[in-house]
């Protein structure tokens, strides 16, 4: 269950606080898993969803959480709560990967609206990590040169620059170009766009020569 994509992880020291703010979850539709502290949650391992993350907290604070979570590149929307109105707190939350910043006591309809949003945020993002997850697994089928033709292609070179760039006859490129679609499984470059994000990210030779 803490791993459902509609869950909200609530983590914050203010027991009085953690269940009101399960109670309003629940009976708005969203799952909820509460944390006494942000070690408590780093220590399950829970992924999915969205956090809810008080801003000040003994051992982790917010702001330390949300810089744990980059540095293990863990995509997980975070919304910051807080009970000061500390704008320079606020943009230093934002600066840390935090979505979304409420002070508390936040009204339930912008707290439930931050909510919704990052969780169509974290839709988004899960979405977009299946699509490269699928985008690798097609680009393992590659030959290292079919992967230098497919990026300079996908890069937008015609097939007589892609063979001068490679020292290679456009004849060959074509071949190659028909075995790559074939092992990618595409009717069409744009069909594997994303692929080519992973081969930018993978060994920069977009534009390579």
């Amino acid at each position: 269950m803490s791993n459902a994509p509609t869950i909200v992880h609530v983590i914050d020291d203010d027991v009085e606080l953690r269940d009101s703010l399960q109670a309003l979850l629940t009976a708005s539709g969203f799952g909820c898993v509460l944390y006494a502290s942000a070690s408590a949650f780093v220590k399950s391992g829970a992924r999915g969803g969205c956090a809810l993350v008080d801003i000040r907290m003994p051992e982790m604070d917010g702001i330390a959480l949300l810089q744990k979570l980059t540095a293990e590149n863990i995509a997980l929307p975070v919304i910051i709560m807080t009970g000061f109105a500390d704008v320079a707190l606020a943009v230093k939350a934002m600066k840390a990967g935090a979505v979304d910043f409420v002070e508390k006591p936040c009204p339930p309809d912008q707290l439930l609206e931050a909510v919704r949003k990052a969780l169509a945020r974290a839709s988004l993002e899960s979405a977009a990590a299946s699509g490269r997850k699928d985008a690798e697994k097609r680009l393992e089928r590659l030959t290292d040169r079919e992967r230098d033709v497919f990026a300079l292609l996908v890069a937008g070179d015609p097939n007589k620059m892609v063979a001068h760039k490679l020292g290679i006859s456009p004849r060959t490129v074509e071949i190659h170009r028909s075995r790559l679609m074939e092992k990618t499984q595409a009717a069409g470059l744009a069909d594997i766009a994303v692929v080519g994000t992973v081969i930018a990210r993978q060994s920069g030779r977009f534009g390579a020569t």
